[in-house]
């Protein structure tokens, strides 16, 4: 009976710890379209010829 109420457990907190995981995974993605971003723009301000 105690397994079952552990694996019980360990799903609940599985579980709550998922969406946890997803955001930071989505955070991450940001922040790499941003520093992509960033990255993108300088290297244009570089190559542009001076006005």
């Amino acid at each position: 009976m105690a397994r079952i109420w552990r694996d019980f457990l360990v799903a609940v907190i599985t579980a709550f710890r998922r969406p946890d995981e997803r955001k930071l995974a989505e955070e991450r993605r940001r922040a790499i379209d941003r520093l992509a971003t960033e990255t993108i723009r300088d290297n244009r301000r570089a190559t542009e010829p001076p006005e």
